[in-house]
């Protein structure tokens, strides 16, 4: 996973956030383009996240070819955006409070995330792209429906559950893969 040195970290601190906004760059482009969404967005408490692709691309293919055409890198791209999730999740912010949104690559990548961790993955989902989930979802190339998963329209609801003490268990603590 490249969540440590290839990510751009800005925004609020992972351990003082109250939420994080995981931005997943397109094809060809980088984690400080997708940045500059983030100065169009009023969300000074959320950490922000933007991973970088190795080579510039998440993937090789397009997005409407089989699954296994766009593997290994796929799977590799996934584990890095589930990475990060585990890295907030580990200090105390909890699922409901992250959202993951991209722009066309990027963001056909944010919706195959929720497609695979299913809605409670995470908060929400979001793209910034002229494709769409009914799109996708028609071409079969999603691992599953989204027609029921949140869409991210106020991220004053990632900022609005308490944090989740790291050191606590029980009650209210959820672990996903």
């Amino acid at each position: 996973m490249k969540t440590l040195s290839s990510t751009l970290r800005f925004g609020s601190s992972i351990d003082r956030a109250r939420g994080a906004l995981i931005l997943v760059h397109g094809r060809g482009s980088s984690p400080a383009d997708i940045a500059r969404l983030a100065d169009s967005l009023d969300v000074p408490d959320l950490a922000l996240l933007a991973p970088a692709a190795a080579t510039g691309s998440w993937y090789p293919q397009r997005f409407f070819v089989p699954l296994e055409l766009n593997e290994p890198s796929l799977s590799a791209a996934l584990a890095t955006i589930e990475g990060l999730v585990a890295e907030v999740t580990v200090v105390g912010i909890r699922h409901e409070q992250i959202g993951v949104i991209g722009f066309s690559q990027g963001a056909c990548l944010a919706l195959e995330h929720l497609a695979r961790s299913g809605p409670l993955g995470v908060s929400g989902r979001g793209s910034v792209d002229q494709s769409d989930a009914g799109r996708l979802e028609d071409s079969g190339c999603l691992a599953a429906d989204l027609s029921r998963a949140p869409r991210i329209q106020q991220l004053n609801r990632l900022r609005s559950a308490r944090r989740v003490d790291p050191n606590q268990t029980g009650e209210g603590q959820r672990h996903h893969r």
